[in-house]
């Protein structure tokens, strides 16, 4: 379970920002807080788990459980990602 988190929060910010500086500024840890759990695979403490979804909460159900509801604006990073690459090419259904 630990390292899937920190795997979930990885994808998190990799859609989300520019890199670990720009997510760790964003939720209010240090860099090299993020940099060790996703690195070790260990799972982030409430606090920063708390603060993820406070900044994002359209990833809350998904990085909590696994799952994702669209209708609700529970979406995954995979599917934020393809959202914005249909966005791009004008595709999008929006």
């Amino acid at each position: 379970m630990s390292s899937d988190l920190a795997q979930k929060m990885r994808e998190i910010r990799e859609v989300e920002t520019s890199g670990r500086a720009e997510f760790a500024q964003l939720i209010g840890f240090n860099k090299k807080t993020v940099e060790s759990i996703e690195q070790a695979g260990r799972a982030p403490k409430g606090e920063m788990l708390q603060a993820i979804c406070q900044q994002w909460p359209k990833y809350t159900l998904w990085l909590m459980t696994g799952q994702t509801d669209e209708t609700c604006g529970q979406v995954s990073p995979e599917l934020e990602k393809a959202r914005r690459t249909l966005k791009k090419t004008g595709t999008d259904t929006d």
